[in-house]
């Protein structure tokens, strides 16, 4: 992990997205603290290429309603998260936490759901609760890709496919996978499972960088996604590229 451990910020991020001729991207949290969704916004105001950020907060909190107002002024907050993949079984139950997402209703806000394979039911019956909320699964919910061991996600993710208020993001497979001895080949069967699930009207490209940087690179990510695409329409790739990303988080890109 020794690769992680030093800053990443826009200016590096930004010569890689021209060398894979992205020209837009949305930040996602990775500390939960509302201090950081603030400064995730504010590099947000300061440059083009970040369109959005999906933050964090107390969610569960009795004040979460007196937050989510505040939060609610900045344009650039496109939707919220918890690490839900860290904590206890039950949690996406918790009445507390159903509460607080009961209240994103009216403000256009996605919810990204982050979890390992093993949640998936959980996350369904999460999912059940708020037929009108908007839900992103982050990185396909993590499957077992190391070990093989993937009946159960894909079960379980057909299920939770069937909803159509959840989209799927094509991210953090890498990171699941053997991280040196990954191919193309080895992660097409996961990508073919969600293209057939969530079909490319729901289905978006994420990096997860820099966190993808103990696996892959950038560039090489988004070569290994343009292999996948080659074989589909060019309003296919269109979808799955940017533009179900630009409907379901409400982007202002042409």
């Amino acid at each position: 992990m020794l690769v992680l451990r030093r800053d990443y910020l826009p200016a590096e991020l930004t010569a890689h997205c021209e060398a894979a001729r992205v020209n837009g991207t949305v930040m996602v949290q990775a500390r939960q603290t509302i201090e950081e969704t603030e400064w995730l916004l504010e590099l947000a105001d300061q440059d083009p290429l970040l369109r959005g950020v999906v933050g964090w907060a107390d969610i569960a909190d009795d004040d979460f309603a007196a937050t989510l107002e505040k939060l609610s002024t900045r344009r650039l907050l496109k939707g919220l998260r918890h690490v839900v993949q860290a904590e206890p079984e039950g949690f996406l139950d918790a009445v507390d936490f159903n509460r607080g997402i009961a209240g994103l209703k009216g403000t256009d806000l996605v919810y990204d759901i982050l979890i390992r394979s093993q949640q998936l039911q959980e996350a369904t019956r999460f999912v059940d609760r708020h037929p009108e909320q908007s839900f992103v699964l982050d990185h396909i919910a993590k499957p077992a890709i190391a070990t093989g061991d993937s009946a159960s996600w894909e079960k379980e993710i057909r299920e939770l496919a069937r909803r159509p208020n959840v989209s799927c993001k094509l991210s953090g497979m890498v990171t699941e996978a053997d991280w040196k001895l990954w191919t193309s080949d080895s992660l097409k069967p996961y990508f073919d499972v969600v293209l057939e699930t969530f079909g490319p009207e729901r289905l978006m490209v994420g990096s997860d960088w820099p966190v993808l940087n103990v696996a892959s690179s950038y560039e090489q990510w988004w070569k290994t996604i343009d292999g996948w695409l080659a074989p589909l329409s060019a309003d296919e790739r269109a979808a799955i590229e940017g533009d179900t990303a630009k409907r379901v988080y409400r982007l202002d890109i042409e």
